[in-house]
């Protein structure tokens, strides 16, 4: 398995697609994250075309246990952040 791509590669090569300049491609990129944060973090969703679906999920209050004491404890209702990859994205890998 390869090493994932870093932040200046992804800007490197958004660059390169784009024909435009890193900094251009940067701002660019810090842009779309900014608004899936803000989207996300108020309990919308973000779907990149052929790419996937970014939402937010609640999970339950619930009872968890303490590896290394057994001990259980209550945990909070927490929310987390989920990602559906979409069906072209799948397909292209498994070909």
């Amino acid at each position: 398995m390869s090493k994932p791509m870093t932040k200046t590669q992804l800007v490197a090569a958004l660059a390169e697609e784009l024909g435009a300049d890193k900094k251009t491609a940067g701002a660019a990129l810090e842009a779309v994250t900014a608004i899936i944060t803000r989207e996300v973090s108020a309990g919308g969703a973000v779907t990149l075309p052929g790419v996937g679906k970014i939402y937010c999920r609640e999970r339950p209050a619930r009872m968890v246990r303490n590896p290394q004491t057994g001990e259980q404890m209550p945990k909070d209702a927490d929310k987390v952040v989920k990602m559906t990859i979409a069906k072209a994205l799948k397909d292209s890998v498994n070909e």
